[in-house]
Parts: C-alpha cells; sequence; structure tokens
C-alpha cells in the first residue's frame, strides 16, 4: 500500500476513527460491509475498540496498525473493524463484558476482541504489544496463531460461542422477586465505610477514580441520616482530590484517574463524562458544608468547561487527548527553572512549596503539579494568613497559563455526545442552583437546546454530533441522562418547553427501552440494529447506572406529573435490581438512590406567583442540601401547565404547595413559615 493510502474511516466523522484513515489496516467501520465481508470469505472478524483520548490506543497503533508488515497480516487473515466505544458504548458493554468471560480478566481500552463472523467472540485481549513483553506475545504473532485457531478448532469455537452467549444471556437478565428492604441503605454505607482510604481519601488500591456516584450516595446518606463519617468520608475525598494532580492546579477540570494512591499523577486524559458528575459534587458539598474551598473548585470547573469545552452552537466537546506531541502528560509538566522565571520573585517560592516545585520531580523527571502543603498550612509556618498566600497562588495562574497556552495542546476529540452533554447540562445546572450563578444555568439551557435542535428527530434522539451531522440511535444513557438533566434545569428556571420535553424522553423509555415483562432497561431502544445480546446492566461504571438515573427521574417526574406509568416503571426497575443491590451496594449507588426515593418520598416545593419574588424563594431554599427536596418555581403566566401543576394556582405575589407523594399541604403564603415547615 502506498503512504497516501486512505482507507474507509476517512468517510466517518468520529475523531477516533479518522485517526485510522491512514493507516496500512484496512479497517471498516462496524456495519454491514464488513460483517456480510466476514461471512462471504469466512473470515474472522478482529475488533479494535478505543477512544481519541487513549493513551494505549496511541501507542498500539503506532507499534501495530501504522506498521506495514502488521497491517499486510491483519488484511490477509482478517476482516478488521474499527469502533468508537464512545459513539459504540452498546458494542463496548458487551465485548468488555464478554472478554471479562473469556479471560476471567479485567478490560479497558484498546479492547482487541477476535469474532466470528456472526459477531461472537473466542479471544480476546487489550493491548498487545509489537515484541513479546509483559508476558504479552507479539501482536503480529498472535495473529497468525489465532487465524488458524479459527480455521482448525472450529468445533471447539462453536461450543464455547454458545456457552458464552448463554452466559451473557443469563447476566444481562437478573431476575428480581421482592422489592429491596431499606437495610440496603446502611449496608451500602457499611461497605464503602471499608473501601475508604482513611490516609488519602477514594476508595480501594490505585489506580484511583473519582466514584461519583459513590461520593453522592455518601452525602445523601448524611442528608437523610445526619450521618457525620458519611459526610467526612465524602468531603476528604473531594478534597485530597481538588489538591491533587488530577485536578489541574491552573486551568481546573479533573483528569480521568490517578495511577497512584494520592490523587497526584493522572492519567492525563480529561472527559467531559468526569467533569458534568463532579461539578455538581462539589456544589452540593459546598450547600451541605459552607466550606468556600468546594466552590472555588466548582467555580473552576464550570470555568475550564465553558472555555475550552464548549462548541459554539452551545454544545460541549467530548475529551481532550492524554498526550501532546506524542508524550503523555506532556503539556501539564514543568521544569522549577521554567516556573521561576515567569514569576515575581517573592512569588515563586511560595508556589514552589505548595506545589512541590523544591522537591524531587515527580513524573518522569519532570514536575507536575501536586498540592503537598496547603495554603493554610504554609500561611501558619510564615506567620501570615490564608488569604495573602491564596492570592500569590493566584497572581502565579494566569502567566503559567500563557506559557502554557504556546505550548502544542493535547488533541482534542470535539464530537459532540449526548449522553455526556446531558451530565454537563445537568451538572451546571446543579451548580447554578446551589451557588446562585445564573450564567452557569444559561450554559446549561443553550446545551440543552443545542441537543433538541441538532440531535432531535422525528421524535427521537441520535446519539453524536460532529461537522453537521447527527447521527446514531440515542441508548439508554442518552434518553435516562436527558431527562434527570431536564428536572434539574426546571429547579433553576421553569420553561415548559423543558418540561414537554423531559415527558417525551420518559415516553421513549417506556415505549422502546423498558421490558415491560421482567421490568429495567434495556441498553438499546427495540428497533436498534439486533446484536449478539440486548444489555440490560445496573451498575454504576464511570458513567451512573442507566437505570439508576431512569429510576431516579421518572420516579421524580412522576410525583411532578402525578403520571403512575413513570412512578410503576421505576418501582420495577429497582425490584428487578434488588438482589444485585444487595450482592453488590456499592457497586449500585445510583439505583440505592433510587430507591431511597421510593422508600422515602420526595417533598416538591411548588412555587408560583411573580417571578422576581418566587426567584427570591427559591434561592432562600436551596442554601442548604436536601436531595430529595425538589423546588420548581412556576411563573403566575406560565401557559400550559399539565393539569397537576395547573391546579396549585397563584395566590397573590407568592404561594407555595409543598407535596409529598398524593398528599400535599395547605398553600403557604409566608416565606418564613414555609423554610420553617421544610
Amino acid at each position: 500500500m502506498t503512504s497516501n493510502h486512505r482507507n474507509r474511516l476517512a468517510r466517518e466523522t468520529s475523531p477516533y476513527l479518522l485517526q485510522h484513515a491512514d493507516n496500512p489496516v484496512d479497517w471498516h467501520p462496524w456495519g454491514a460491509e464488513a460483517l456480510e465481508k466476514a461471512r462471504a470469505e469466512d473470515k474472522p472478524i478482529l475488533l479494535s475498540i478505543g477512544y481519541s483520548a487513549c493513551h494505549w490506543c496511541h501507542v498500539m497503533a503506532h507499534e501495530s496498525f501504522e506498521d506495514e508488515a502488521t497491517a499486510e497480516v491483519m488484511n490477509r487473515l482478517y476482516v478488521n473493524i474499527k469502533v468508537d466505544r464512545e459513539e459504540r458504548p452498546d458494542l463496548d458493554k458487551i465485548y468488555q463484558t464478554a472478554h471479562f468471560m473469556l479471560s476471567q480478566r479485567g478490560g479497558g481500552w484498546p479492547l482487541t476482541m477476535f469474532l466470528t463472523p456472526d459477531q461472537v467472540p473466542f479471544f480476546g485481549g487489550t493491548y498487545f504489544p509489537d515484541t513479546p513483553r509483559h508476558g504479552l506475545p507479539a501482536f503480529r504473532d498472535l495473529l497468525e496463531r489465532i487465524a488458524g485457531f479459527y480455521h482448525e478448532r472450529r468445533g471447539e469455537i462453536e461450543r464455547q460461542n454458545e456457552s458464552l452467549q448463554g452466559a451473557l444471556a443469563t447476566l444481562f437478565t437478573p431476575q428480581g422477586s421482592d422489592a429491596p428492604g431499606s437495610a440496603v441503605l446502611d449496608t451500602v454505607r457499611a461497605q464503602i465505610a471499608q473501601q475508604f482510604d482513611e490516609r488519602d481519601g477514594g476508595f480501594g488500591t490505585p489506580p484511583k477514580f473519582p466514584h461519583p456516584s459513590t461520593l453522592e450516595r455518601l452525602l445523601r446518606h448524611h442528608a437523610h441520616a445526619g450521618d457525620g463519617k458519611a459526610l467526612a468520608m465524602a468531603t476528604f475525598t473531594l478534597e485530597k482530590m481538588a489538591r491533587g494532580g488530577m485536578n489541574d492546579q491552573l486551568a481546573g477540570g479533573f483528569c480521568r484517574y490517578s495511577v497512584d494512591g494520592q490523587w497526584m499523577i493522572p492519567h492525563f486524559e480529561k472527559m467531559l463524562y468526569d467533569n458534568g458528575p463532579l461539578l455538581a459534587l462539589y456544589a452540593q458539598a459546598h450547600a451541605a458544608t459552607g466550606d468556600a474551598g468546594f466552590a472555588d473548585v466548582a467555580e473552576r470547573t464550570a470555568r475550564w468547561v465553558i472555555d475550552t469545552m464548549r462548541a459554539p452552537e452551545g454544545g460541549f466537546y467530548s475529551a481532550l487527548d492524554a498526550d501532546s506531541e506524542g508524550e503523555e502528560g506532556r503539556y501539564y509538566v514543568w521544569e522549577p527553572d521554567e516556573v521561576r522565571a515567569l514569576l515575581p520573585e517573592e512569588v515563586y517560592p511560595v508556589f514552589a512549596r505548595v506545589y512541590g516545585l523544591d522537591r524531587p520531580p515527580n513524573f518522569e523527571g519532570k514536575w507536575h503539579l501536586h498540592t503537598y502543603v496547603t495554603p493554610a498550612d504554609l500561611a501558619q509556618d510564615a506567620g501570615t494568613d490564608a488569604a495573602t498566600v491564596e492570592a500569590m497562588l493566584e497572581a502565579a495562574r494566569a502567566p503559567l497559563l500563557a506559557a502554557r497556552g504556546k505550548r502544542v495542546p493535547p488533541g482534542l476529540d470535539d464530537k459532540v455526545l449526548t449522553s455526556w452533554n446531558a451530565l454537563m447540562i445537568r451538572g451546571l445546572a446543579v451548580a447554578a442552583r446551589h451557588l446562585a450563578r445564573p450564567e452557569w444555568s444559561d450554559a446549561s439551557t443553550e446545551a440543552l437546546d443545542f441537543i433538541r435542535t441538532a440531535l432531535w428527530r422525528d421524535g427521537r434522539l441520535l446519539a453524536t454530533y460532529k461537522n453537521g451531522q447527527a447521527r446514531l440511535p440515542a441508548y439508554l444513557d442518552d434518553h435516562a441522562y436527558l431527562l434527570d438533566a431536564c428536572l434539574e434545569l426546571l429547579q433553576v428556571r421553569w420553561r415548559g418547553e423543558d418540561l414537554a420535553f423531559a415527558r417525551e424522553l420518559a415516553d421513549i423509555l417506556l415505549d422502546h427501552f423498558e421490558d415491560s415483562a421482567q421490568g429495567g432497561f434495556f441498553f438499546t431502544a427495540d428497533d436498534h440494529e439486533a446484536l449478539i445480546q440486548r444489555p440490560k446492566t445496573f451498575a454504576d461504571e464511570s458513567m451512573p447506572s442507566g437505570n439508576g438515573i431512569a429510576a431516579l427521574a421518572l420516579g421524580r417526574l412522576g410525583h411532578l406529573l402525578g403520571e403512575p406509568r413513570y412512578l410503576a416503571a421505576a418501582e420495577r426497575t429497582v425490584q428487578l435490581a434488588a438482589p444485585l443491590m444487595d450482592q453488590a451496594p456499592m457497586a449500585h449507588a445510583s439505583l440505592i438512590s433510587a430507591f431511597e426515593e421510593q422508600l422515602y418520598l420526595p417533598k416538591l416545593v411548588i412555587l408560583r406567583g411573580e417571578p422576581a419574588i418566587i426567584e427570591t424563594w427559591r434561592e432562600r431554599l436551596e442554601r442548604d442540601y436536601a436531595p430529595r427536596r425538589l423546588v420548581f418555581a412556576i411563573p403566575a403566566d406560565a401557559p400550559d401547565l399539565p393539569d397537576s401543576l395547573a391546579a396549585k394556582a397563584p395566590r397573590g405575589e407568592a404561594v407555595a404547595y409543598v407535596c409529598t407523594g398524593t398528599t400535599c399541604g395547605e398553600p403557604v403564603t409566608d416565606l418564613e413559615v414555609l423554610v420553617g415547615q421544610l
């Protein structure tokens, strides 16, 4: 092949697939053409799943997919399919699970799976090197051996595939019977405490992930039970993450995870799906504690998202790469002399002490900023006040950011994903509500409007957008997260069209995703492309469980509208997942929060009246953290209200209706009386 060869991926919109369009590998996107070719030629499929910000995906691409000799073997023996896991999470869920079942090891990216032409995997792994090392075979040798196995041992493969498909079907179809008991709320709290790292925060051993659903579960448990230890575990972890190198100490925004236990050295990719939930969490932690430090972290995270990740049309891009100029983390690291030259003489020693430039290098001979000494501790040592130290650190950020801005930046994955945008819409709405930042709710609103304009077609939702093109049918997570985001945004400012959109999303969930026989929601719609399995998953992973968020949001919408169908679907979902919640409560935190709101019904506060007055009331009610209290400020002249809300008529300048389930108290026309009741 010539060096200017372009394979079929050149016609795709995914930045990840386009990264491989110049490979000498004859890559296909997933689709009928590739699957038919495999059947017609009786070749196994080599399925490679990754994403644009993935460091080890880049390594394997450079070592193997850009190599002419390796490509020749791949093209001769296989039909090669490349998949962006962010565009096709349905495929990723199936084949990550299959990888675990085949290898009994955790997966990851790049995911390298070998399939029969009927899409069933018979061998797999993740990264394979170009030469034998780390106990792994050379990729080119592996290709020859697997192809030989496929052609010579077909009977064994068929028997294994039959067993695998049966196991997948069982795994994706839990059998719930009885509703969970209230004890699961205490069980998950106890399991979290067992996993908690008392020294550095977080849970388990490195690598450490932020686990937003687990941290929110702790905040909710504190709000429900007054559990100070639960609050302490959450806030200590949030403090440690904020001070660590996983949080960009200059620009804000969190990387995907920390490779060590101290949150010091991250895997440097920055993903939208992490930053939306973390933005909400830091705002909630501020509401729960009054700690200004949490508000500051939320401010920096929101600023980074709006300044760096926002598309001109109003949506948000997906990710920043871990690598720049072919090196992981190169964009973010420093040399002490470089920093010294950029800062005033009196500022550098303070900055160096706080962020470790006066210590040995912490990342491949360079210095990555990590808070070793808090400003308060440094101020005490120096006999000054923390505000002075904070001011010096703040003054250092602008020149360092300007210098960093002249470096070659990490690659930007500029596709817009509905599900990830929904997480950020929610994050901005929650933060705007708790921190009184209307500009954040404006950004949240514009992103929602963009999705409704660009990704909503003929009454159905699409999953991804790039270069003016929306494509791929949306998944469970897209609908569930977006429904949840609409309900959060409605609590910041009321728009009837957003409530109508929420109802449409809820109806699609019930009509196209719900398993009406057993309960719960499939990951794909009933008219989605047929795959080897139709997953129905319940655990929180890097993002919250779609079933958990669907149950939570449908329950809330059901109470708001008095709609039994939504409430029943939410209850069936939790009941089906009850055994999973009992067996592994920490892995099902989102579902447990949904169950909590079924056990202890949320309190809905409907404010009606003059916009300026009810907005003042709403802001007063948002001063504390009350996760099971939902406040909707609906202007007196709001049109087209559903009957359940129209019945709560305006009275004078402002009136509040406080409802729990189907029971509403007497209307309240005095703010102080209302606050006292709540």
